[in-house]
């Protein structure tokens, strides 16, 4: 099999048009990293104003997101922290968070651990 690994830096995306004007990006991801033999997963998102993700649990990986565009509120077990534009936030494995965009939408970069294949394993005995 051959490593289909990039060996040189690359650009994978332009961020300008979020940043410009975040009215005529659709909401929903924007852009995924989709090099092959990568070690990350990163996504940029965008939700329209007031829009919401709502409250859920990453369980297995830890995740840096970072404000590019907008504002919102991060809700978490913490109490609701403002989001700007520049702002990095660190969500640890096992946080519980909800997203809510601000009235001008809210664009975000989030990078973590790509995730392994899916496996199957066998069922325990009994």
């Amino acid at each position: 099999m051959s490593d289909e690994r990039a060996t040189a830096p690359q650009v994978v995306h332009d961020l300008r048009p979020l940043l410009t004007d975040s009215a005529t990006v659709p909401a929903g991801v924007v852009w995924r990293l989709t090099e092959p033999g990568r070690q990350l997963d990163a996504n940029v998102l965008h939700l329209g104003g007031d829009q919401v993700v709502e409250t859920h649990t990453e369980s297995d990986l830890d995740v840096l997101l970072v404000v590019v565009s907008g504002s919102g509120t991060l809700e978490g077990a913490d109490g609701p922290l403002a989001l700007a534009a520049g702002t990095m936030l660190w969500l640890p494995r096992g946080s519980t968070r909800r997203l809510r965009a601000g009235g001008e939408g809210l664009g975000y970069l989030t990078v973590h651990r790509r995730r392994p294949g899916m496996q199957i394993k066998p069922a325990p005995p009994g």
